[in-house]
């Protein structure tokens, strides 16, 4: 006879799924979509999107390279500073951006 298995804590079971259907990871992208377009504020949310963190560096994609050269010459100091200060939890230490023609038509 096989042996049966220990039950297991419904809030473990469902901690599970969630895992296994990526849901989280769902739910965290759209969250860290949300601190972005605060910090960049209307002018650039609808241009650019947070696609991730990567060993403490906050992957954005940009709609076009015009927006692309003013975030990186011009802001990109100051939006570090103000996801530092207002995100602390999130431990970003550097922004990278990249062109991705589709951004803004995927944001709309």
């Amino acid at each position: 006879m096989k042996p049966t298995p220990d039950p297991v804590h419904v809030s473990d079971a469902i901690s599970e799924l969630i895992a296994l259907r990526g849901y989280a990871r769902k739910r965290g992208d759209a969250q860290l979509q949300e601190v972005w377009e605060r910090i960049a504020g209307s002018k650039f949310a609808g241009q650019t999107r947070a696609t991730g963190i990567q060993r403490g560096v906050l992957q954005v994609e940009v709609g076009n390279s015009a927006y692309l050269s003013e975030l990186a010459g011009f802001h990109k100091a100051s939006l570090l500073r103000s996801l530092k200060e207002q995100h602390p939890e999130l431990r970003i230490k550097d922004l990278k951006f990249r062109i991705n023609t589709n951004v803004s038509s995927r944001l709309k």
